[in-house]
């Protein structure tokens, strides 16, 4: 069983070790494909019998040093599109902190988290249906400041969402999918970072324990991620997030009604 007391808090025992292991499985789907590491991490510590408020707290704390790493094995392997990176991550930030704000001070941001399924479950099946179809690369997308704002407000508010949201849009507009996932992953990092902070003013944390697990495996597997979407193919990665983010669209509006 989980206990967050003080004396257990640095002990290395048997539940610190699956705490690692589901960081590492958490950001090694992240990496590859963009996203999913909120949603894969929290399921697992669920499971594990971590308390929802803690599980969250440290997802998002250990986030800022696991995308940390995603975000440079990303740049070393020329992942990032610049250009790109800089008009979704700013307004990403200012989203993450408006968003943190709001449901650290003001309301539950769960009631939204249907809603939000529904749209990119809608978004997951045309990109599995656009997977089968030759892949056009395009240069220009439409309205990139406001999608990199809604993602980051979203994410925020409803615990995840800044790599399902940002990510399916730019794929969904023609942008390759190796430079997408490195590009968001990259922009994750701010996103994660001011959001955390607001977090941490507001609400405070203590589960140092169940955070350095998480850290510890994610940082190991940020650059196998890396690797992968560098070395996978555009279609096949296009139809891996695509079922990835219909299994979680669909799974999110299954727990919100039962």
């Amino acid at each position: 069983m989980y206990s967050d007391s003080a004396t257990e808090a640095w002990t290395l025992d048997s539940s610190f070790f699956i705490f690692v292991v589901a960081g590492f499985l958490a950001q090694l789907i992240d990496g590859t494909l963009g996203m999913a590491y909120g949603i894969s991490c929290s399921t697992l510590l669920l499971n594990f019998g971590i308390p929802p408020a803690v599980a969250s707290a440290s997802v998002h704390t250990a986030e800022v040093f696991t995308t940390g790493v995603s975000g440079l094995s990303h740049l070393f392997l020329n992942n990032v599109n610049k250009s790109l990176f800089f008009k979704i991550a700013v307004p990403g930030s200012i989203g993450a902190i408006i968003g943190a704000y709001l449901v650290s001070d003001i309301f539950d941001g769960g009631v939204i988290k249907p809603y939000i399924s529904s749209y990119l479950l809608i978004m997951g099946v045309v990109l599995v249906v656009k997977s089968f179809k030759p892949v056009k690369a395009k240069e220009e997308v439409k309205r990139l400041s406001l999608l990199g704002f809604v993602g980051g407000f979203l994410d925020a508010i409803g615990g995840g969402g800044w790599g399902p949201i940002v990510s399916t849009n730019l794929i969904f507009q023609g942008k390759t999918p190796k430079e997408t996932i490195g590009t968001v992953n990259t922009a994750e990092f701010f996103v994660a970072f001011f959001s955390t902070g607001v977090f941490l003013f507001f609400v405070g944390i203590d589960s140092w324990k169940v955070i350095i697990g998480l850290i510890t495996g994610g940082v190991a597997a940020a650059p196998i991620g890396a690797i992968a979407a560098k070395k996978v193919e555009a279609k096949t990665l296009m139809l891996s997030v695509g079922l990835l983010i219909v299994t979680i669209s669909v799974y999110t509006i299954y727990k919100s009604i039962f």
